[in-house]
């Protein structure tokens, strides 16, 4: 029995973050059902790695099959979740604006939104958490510890269902890491990208600091914006 009460995790995206988080998930007794855009045979290596816990399967089938579904893709494609078979899921979104790649999108330059609202908005029916975003792919499997562990490391979450919140909480421990509740899905802009606790290695307290510490990018003149760039990119 895994520590969440739940047995399958549908992956919508493989990619650095999604790989490594279906590592974890198998690692920790659960079922894996991994999609990406290209098609379930693009996934051939990466389900032989896992094992018999692990299918590919198209993303309608990854949002149907898992109990719990996580949403790691380029956020410029997540119009392309499917929001059918996510209604009355929790959806774990780890997406990040990176304008480069994504494109502008208005509602979040003019910060009238944030990212996980956005996709909240398209999947009404689904409880959506922003969390995992903000840590490197390779930390998730190197840097999580027991519960209880001195200096462990945390993550901060965001959502407006505090069912939803307290099961990825559970998640979180069980994979190694603390939760640090940022409040709604609003709020999760206090992580994103440029913000003191992203990419960050961080305790629960010092989250709670860096969280309130953050500045929306209307606050911030350019030079710190860039500086907080280049810090997240070195």
């Amino acid at each position: 029995m895994t520590a969440t009460g739940l047995s399958t995790i549908g992956f919508i995206g493989a990619g650095h973050i999604g790989g490594q988080l279906a590592r974890l998930a198998v690692a920790h007794g659960y079922t894996v059902v991994i999609s990406n855009s290209r098609g379930p045979e693009t996934l051939t290596d990466l389900v032989a790695e896992l094992g018999p816990q692990a299918t590919a399967a198209t993303p309608e089938q990854a949002a149907a099959a898992g109990d719990l579904v996580v949403v790691t893709i380029p956020l410029k494609n997540y119009l392309d979740v499917p929001s059918a078979p996510l209604a009355g899921k929790i959806v774990i979104d780890t997406d990040n604006y990176y304008w480069e790649r994504d494109g502008r999108i208005a509602a979040l330059d003019d910060e009238a939104t944030t990212v996980s609202e956005l996709l909240q908005a398209h999947l009404p029916g689904a409880r959506v958490v922003k969390s995992f975003n903000n840590i490197m792919a390779g930390d998730l499997t190197t840097t999580g510890t027991p519960t209880g562990t001195p200096g462990r490391r945390a993550l901060p979450i965001a959502g407006d269902d505090a069912d939803a919140k307290a099961v990825v909480t559970t998640l979180l421990d069980e994979f190694g890491f603390d939760a640090v509740d940022a409040g709604p899905l609003a709020e999760g802009w206090r992580f994103q990208r440029d913000t003191p606790a992203y990419v960050t290695r961080m305790t629960a307290p010092e989250a709670r600091e860096k969280l309130a510490a953050a500045k929306r990018y209307s606050e911030m003149s350019a030079g710190a914006i860039a500086d907080a760039e280049a810090q997240h990119e070195g």
